[in-house]
């Protein structure tokens, strides 16, 4: 069962004040993340988009927070959920769609789909499909910015249900033996699919993953996207300064299943009334009023703008062609060829 509020009686970050305009571009960017996969999901239905289609809903406050705590500059990996990750980067709304549609004019030209964008301009490293892929990818990241003495931090975000992945271990331990600048930041949805932390983790506080490596870990409030901010930019200049790994545990919900297959009957329905009662989107919004940043009109405004931004990037990625059957191939190998007879029809071999 997950929790029923995230209790963070551990964390020693203090959510801060912020400035108003960071605050109303923390908001834009999580309504714009949240319009965004709204009519993905819609779009899933009509067939628009194929394959496994994977929502963050319920849990902006923890990519938004991460990502604008963060330097435009310093690298992000991330997981198959990651539509968020690259929007919050920057990433166009209408490449971002494009891709789900599986369209040439796509994030990755329609090659890698919902679960692998990729945005390199932007220095985000991509979603990947396998559980606890990008942990090692990210170490790799901070080994390059450790190597060229460059002033970065490489972020990589995970699941809890990747915390009981071998490579977790394996990567925290050459990250702290090398000195290098990663931030282990772990959204903890309570669950891995279907299956609650607790019957998956031995001890549910996941922080204690670091404890083995002397790496400093916090807990933190995953739906205050405030919070996050705070702690991701307290481990950004630790990492940044002391050259030392961080981990971040921020615990969080995703209001639907796992992906749009997943009917999602399995978590009580009282359960997911509390969380949604936290919807990190709605006490922002008081938070902002409340302190007069913004008005009612603005907000307004700002919705109506993202949807005519999630509309703009369907009607282009439904006028977008599709990748043609010739280019499938492309980007798998670095030579367009194979000799092996189980290989590729579309790739010629040598001989011919």
């Amino acid at each position: 069962m997950a929790e029923e509020a995230p209790v963070v009686k551990d964390t020693t970050v203090t959510p801060p004040g912020a400035d108003a305009e960071l605050m109303q571009r923390m908001f834009a960017t999580m309504h714009l993340i949240r319009t965004f996969e709204e009519r993905a999901a819609e779009e899933y239905m009509r067939g628009n988009i194929g394959g496994f289609l994977h929502l963050a809903i319920g849990e902006e406050a923890a990519v938004v927070g991460s990502v604008l705590a963060l330097r435009p500059t310093d690298p992000i990996t991330s997981t198959y959920r990651e539509h968020g990750q690259a929007l919050a980067r920057g990433s166009e709304p209408r490449a971002v769609m494009a891709e789900l549609f599986g369209r040439e004019t796509g994030l990755c030209h329609g090659h890698g789909g919902s679960m692998h964008l990729m945005d390199r301009e932007r220095f985000f490293f991509g979603g990947y499909g396998i559980v606890g892929g990008s942990i090692p990818l990210a170490v790799g990241l901070g080994f390059a910015i450790s190597y060229r003495q460059e002033d970065g931090v490489a972020l990589v975000m995970f699941g809890d249900g990747a915390t009981n992945q071998g490579v977790l271990g394996e990567s925290m331990n050459m990250a702290k033996l090398w000195s290098l600048p990663v931030i282990f930041f772990c959204l903890n949805n309570q669950y891995g699919m279907g299956t609650a932390v607790d019957r998956a983790s031995a001890d549910t506080q996941l922080t204690k993953r670091a404890d083995a490596f002397g790496i400093p870990a916090h807990r933190i409030d995953g739906m205050d996207v405030l919070a996050v901010q705070q702690a991701v930019s307290d481990a950004a200049h630790h990492a940044r300064t002391q050259h030392d790994p961080v981990m971040i545990e921020a615990i969080a919900y995703r209001y639907r299943g796992h992906s749009m297959s997943d009917p999602d009957r399995t978590r009580p329905e009282d359960e997911k009334a509390r969380w949604r009662a936290r919807d990190p989107l709605v006490t922002f919004e008081r938070i902002l009023l409340g302190e007069g940043l913004v008005t009612a009109e603005e907000l307004a405004a700002v919705r109506d703008a993202n949807q005519a931004a999630v509309d703009d990037a369907v009607a282009f990625a439904n006028d977008s062609p599709p990748v043609p059957e010739t280019a499938l191939a492309d980007d798998v190998y670095t030579d367009p060829w194979s000799d092996d007879s189980r290989g590729s029809a579309r790739m010629p071999r040598r001989s011919e």
